[in-house]
C-alpha cells in the first residue's frame, strides 16, 4: 500500500554556510558590529526612558547599565558564528539598530531573521523594511533557502504587524515556548518559502522606490501574494 510523500526536492550540491559579508542599500547597510562606536551611539538611544528602553521589552538582553556593558555584550555578538549579527547602519554609517540571521540548517535549507531591534527614531520609516529585504535577498537568493522564518513573543504586536506587513505568512504559536526574563513566552511562528520569494521581493522593492507619501504595504503584499 503506498502512502503519500511531499513534493521531490531538487538536490543542491554546495549550501553556502553563514559568513557575514557587507550587505549595501539605498537607506542602510548592514555590516559587522563594532563594540566601541556602536554602543557610543545605541546606548543612549535605547536608555534612559520608558519609550527608548521600551525597545528591550520582548528581548533577552538589555537595558544595560552602562554603555561599558553594551559594548561587552556587542563583543560577544561579534564572536558570534549563529547567531550571526549584523549592525544595521545608516548615514554617516551611524548605528540605528541590530539584526541577525540565525538558526541555520543548510541540510534543509532554512534559516531564522531574529534579534532585529532599532533606535525609537527610525521606527515606522524604510530601515526595516530595506533591513528585512537584504536580509531575505541575502537568504534566499545567496543561502539557497526553501524557508525562512520570523519568531515573536506573542504580546510583541509590532513584530507581528511586521512579518505579516513583510511578507511573512503566520503559522500558528507555540505555547509556554521560553521563559524571557522571569516571564512566560508563548511564540508566534511566521515564514516565507522559497515560492513566495519572487512576489514578496518585488512588493518590497516597489514599496522602497515609491516616493513619498508610501502606500501601504501590507495592502500591497496581500494584493500580490493572496490575489
Amino acid at each position: 500500500m503506498s502512502r503519500p510523500l511531499g513534493e521531490p526536492v531538487e538536490t543542491v550540491e554546495e549550501v553556502p554556510l553563514l559568513r557575514r559579508r557587507d550587505l549595501d542599500g539605498d537607506l542602510i547597510r548592514l555590516r559587522t558590529p563594532d563594540p566601541r562606536t556602536d554602543a557610543a551611539v545605541l546606548y543612549p538611544a535605547t536608555h534612559g526612558s520608558p519609550e527608548a528602553e521600551s525597545v528591550w521589552t520582548y528581548m533577552g538582553y538589555g537595558p544595560f547599565p552602562d554603555p561599558g556593558a553594551m559594548a561587552d555584550w556587542i563583543t560577544g555578538a561579534t564572536r558570534s558564528e549563529d547567531p550571526m549579527w549584523y549592525t544595521v547602519a545608516g548615514p554617516n554609517d551611524r548605528a540605528v539598530g541590530m539584526a541577525a540571521m540565525m538558526a541555520a540548517d543548510p541540510a534543509h535549507r532554512r534559516l531564522e531573521l531574529g534579534h532585529i531591534w532599532y533606535v525609537p527614531q527610525v521606527h515606522h520609516t524604510g530601515v526595516n523594511t530595506e533591513a528585512a529585504l537584504l536580509m531575505l535577498e541575502e537568504a534566499f537568493d545567496h543561502y539557497r533557502c526553501r524557508r525562512v522564518e520570523w519568531k515573536c513573543d506573542s504580546l510583541n504586536a509590532p513584530s507581528r504587524h511586521a512579518a505579516l506587513r513583510l511578507g511573512f505568512g503566520f503559522e500558528g504559536i507555540f505555547r509556554n515556548h521560553m521563559i524571557v526574563k522571569g516571564h512566560n513566552r508563548d511564540t508566534a511562528w511566521y515564514a516565507m518559502t522559497d515560492n513566495e520569494w519572487a512576489l514578496v521581493k518585488k512588493v518590497l522593492r516597489e514599496w522602497l522606490d515609491h516616493p513619498d507619501p508610501k502606500p501601504s504595504l501590507s495592502a500591497m503584499m496581500g494584493r500580490r501574494v493572496d490575489g
